[in-house]
């Protein structure tokens, strides 16, 4: 007979988790015959603790003070900020600032983000904070539960304002406000710090950053770490909240993705964390193509759906950078992605599941953050899913290459005459001979014509083979007719 057990949520707010708290939890988890932990979609913690254990495990949490909430987190773009983020206003320091004002629990979900990033969903909340490009103002989108309609606040909104208009936002959404009337609401009745907003914002268009492993920042590293089961054995998690206590490493993130990331880690403690990962047998080096996957929380279901879709991707050797897939089990459910695979209801209440057939969708322009979707195959069996989503993933990769980007290249390298001292200065890949020209900036990662190559993110890769940035070297061409040398 099958252990009953109880699933436990703990909020972390914003992914942002101090080693000695979580390894106080992880100890009365394991006092408690917890063996793994996952981390949800929203940046919690999720434990299963057996129903035996249940009043044991709550008594030993109120006594050091660990607080679980079926509340939903707080969700931020905190864990990318400063690997994943640069040259951005939105910095740690304002994070905490917001968080902190948040006096009450909120029964919506919230989220704060930064609009420069695509490594955290902008609109999976239903308040939705998005910085805006003037200095600690901020673009608001409201989402109903139950709704993909976005409602988009006319105005830019002051950072101190952020848990008031949350507040009251809330209340009149639960009430079951329109978006709109909660607007014409809030600015007749609470004041508040504003800027007109102007046109609508346009964010970056999506791609992954690769999140796992070993990575350079500044004079320090940083880790990731994700699991292909979304479990991490309560051991090895309780040792790597030794050994951040033990180096000061600081804290410890998680990300929507359901992985962890340790930050600041010094060179020379490098080698207690191989150690460590070494010990445990954990891998860090996953191919990309199952790293961009969003999953319901505790869906055993989704993750054999998930597995079953890789394999077909290795086998056929399927490219998915620039996209995001979301598996929905749940009719209710809302997840992350520009592709969607959507299990239909039951046929005739049947629960076999040779009998269960899936919707595959995509949002529209394959828009990561739209909520329209664009039905590709209805009615598809389990055995038809990896044809199908490897065929729209080619459709995605089509649309992508309507435009001859090398015949663009070439004629703008075409000179009738070339005059000796008309030459210029561009960085070109060593992989696949792509060059980046701070003229033209990259349209594909959304870097501004003008941009030096110098003021490039570390993160920055190859837009055609994804070489690290530091695979580009320096080098001398014509100048084209009607460009500066």
């Amino acid at each position: 007979m099958a252990r009953q057990t109880h699933t436990i949520s703990v909020n972390f707010r914003g992914g942002i988790i101090p080693p000695g708290v979580l390894l106080d939890l992880l100890e009365v988890a394991a006092e408690a015959t917890v063996t793994h932990i996952r981390f949800g979609l929203r940046q919690q913690l999720l434990l299963n603790v057996p129903d035996k254990q249940l009043s044991a495990f709550q008594a030993a949490c109120n006594d050091r003070q660990i607080d679980f909430s079926a509340h939903p987190n707080i969700l931020s773009t905190y864990p990318a900020a400063g690997i994943f983020l640069h040259d951005t206003w939105l910095v740690e320091g304002i994070y905490k600032d917001v968080f902190n004002q948040f006096d009450y629990l909120p029964a919506l979900k919230v989220n704060i983000c930064d609009s420069k990033q695509t490594f955290v969903p902008l609109f999976t909340g239903h308040i939705n904070w998005i910085s805006s490009n003037t200095t600690h103002y901020w673009h608001l989108y409201l989402r109903l539960p139950g709704s993909q309609e976005l409602f988009r606040w006319p105005e830019l909104i002051y950072t101190n304002s952020i848990a008031t208009v949350s507040k009251a936002t809330e209340t009149l959404m639960l009430r079951g406000l329109e978006p709109a009337a909660v607007f014409s609401d809030i600015k007749a009745l609470l004041p508040y710090v504003f800027q007109e907003s102007g046109v609508e914002p346009e964010f970056p268009a999506f791609h992954l950053p690769y999140y796992e492993g070993f990575n350079k920042q500044d004079n320090s590293y940083w880790l990731g770490i994700y699991r292909r089961d979304e479990t991490f054995p309560v051991p090895f998690l309780k040792e790597v909240c030794r050994l951040c206590l033990e180096t000061r490493t600081g804290q410890l993130y998680n990300t929507p993705w359901k992985s962890l990331v340790i930050k600041n880690i010094d060179p020379a403690h490098r080698y207690l964390w191989d150690y460590l990962l070494g010990k445990y047998g954990i891998n860090v080096r996953h191919a990309a193509n199952e790293l961009n996957w969003q999953v319901e929380d505790n869906s055993e279901d989704g993750l054999i759906l998930k597995r079953y879709i890789i394999r077909h991707f290795d086998v056929a050797d399927v490219r998915t950078y620039g996209l995001c897939f979301s598996i929905r089990m749940q009719e209710q459910t809302s997840l992350f992605g520009n592709i969607i695979i959507r299990r239909k209801a039951s046929r005739h209440g049947s629960k076999l599941k040779y009998m269960q057939r899936y919707d595959i969708l995509y949002t529209d322009g394959f828009n990561a953050n739209s909520s329209a979707l664009i039905p590709y195959r209805e009615d598809v069996s389990k055995e038809q899913l990896g044809p199908y989503v490897a065929s729209l993933c080619k459709l995605f990769y089509e649309q992508k290459s309507e435009t001859d980007m090398l015949q663009h290249f070439v004629k703008a390298q075409q000179s009738p005459v070339v005059r000796a001292e008309a030459m210029r200065k561009v960085h070109q890949c060593v992989c696949c001979l792509t060059v980046y020209d701070e003229t033209v900036g990259d349209e594909w990662q959304e870097v501004p014509a003008g941009t030096p190559f110098a003021s490039l993110p570390p993160a920055y890769c190859c837009s055609v083979c994804e070489a690290e940035k530091d695979t580009f070297r320096e080098i001398t061409v014509p100048v084209s007719p009607g460009q500066p040398a």
